[in-house]
């Protein structure tokens, strides 16, 4: 069984800064990409970031410049480093991996409980 385990969320005024932790245990073969999306009340869930293996990392527009990703490889581990924090900002944060648990077998999205980032004016 696959798990994403997430924390860092919170409370923060507008200006300021958040790290959001990932971590996946279980049968993990590999995991390519891993990343974050957020859902804002009355919002679609939206990309915020997302890393592959290689450490290559993809951001929305609106994230670049305040938001940076980053995965360590060897704990399955990825880190949402949130600055300038705006109240835009808030919204439920979801991880996200796709994940090989063996080799020769595809990959399979899974997702994480989500965790409260909001960003007071």
């Amino acid at each position: 069984q696959v798990q994403l385990v997430e924390s860092g969320g919170g409370l923060v005024q507008a200006g300021g800064s958040l790290r959001l932790s990932c971590a996946a245990s279980g049968r993990i073969f590999s995991i390519n990409p891993m990343g974050w999306y957020r859902q804002a009340p009355g919002k679609q869930r939206e990309l915020v970031a997302d890393i592959n293996s290689g450490g290559s990392p993809n951001y929305a527009d609106s994230m670049k410049g305040r938001f940076t990703i980053s995965r360590d490889n060897a704990k399955n581990t990825v880190y949402l480093q949130m600055n300038s924090l705006k109240p835009e900002d808030t919204a439920v944060y979801y991880c996200y991996a796709n994940i090989r648990q063996r080799i020769g077998v595809p990959g399979k999205d899974y997702w994480g409980q989500g965790t409260q980032v909001t960003v007071s004016s």
